[in-house]
């Protein structure tokens, strides 16, 4: 499930960067391409805590300069094309800073995969964003309640 919650936070950064606010979003389209409301309120639930501890998360405007991290051989072997883009528009939309690529790729390497899909990088990147790996945080605000709106 923490997978389709990066798929809505990528689309949802993605209309923000096309100079849309949140309430502008249309929310019909994440609906018909079959994410739950659960899914879309999460998502939403996650940005919100990123702005209101006063996280940017349009941080970088595209076509500011930022370092470009070049794969190793060895990575690139690994990491499929696919997944590479997409660690690549993860980057740009400013999702995954510096640091958290070079986390998603150690782990990558460490785990000694033969090949990375793109599902398989999409669990590791939640891992990431989520701070699933962080005892202390874990779930507060990964899954809402059955009675838990958004407004």
């Amino acid at each position: 499930m923490q997978e389709k919650i990066i798929e809505i936070i990528v689309y949802l950064i993605h209309e923000m960067r096309n100079n849309k606010r949140l309430g502008e979003i249309d929310l019909r389209s994440l609906q018909d391409s079959g994410y739950t409301e659960s899914e879309i309120g999460t998502a939403f639930s996650w940005l919100f805590d990123k702005i209101n501890f006063g996280e940017n998360v349009l941080a970088e405007e595209p076509g500011e300069s930022h370092s470009h991290r070049i794969l190793h051989e060895a990575e690139r072997s690994v990491i499929t094309p696919d997944a590479q883009g997409y660690l690549i528009q993860l980057r740009e939309l400013g999702l995954l800073g510096e640091n958290d690529l070079e986390m998603v790729i150690d782990r990558i390497m460490m785990a000694g995969f033969s090949k990375v899909t793109l599902q398989e990088l999409k669990s590791i990147i939640a891992s990431i964003l989520f701070d699933l790996d962080d005892v202390d945080t874990m779930g507060s605000r990964l899954m809402l309640n059955t009675n838990d709106t958004i407004h």
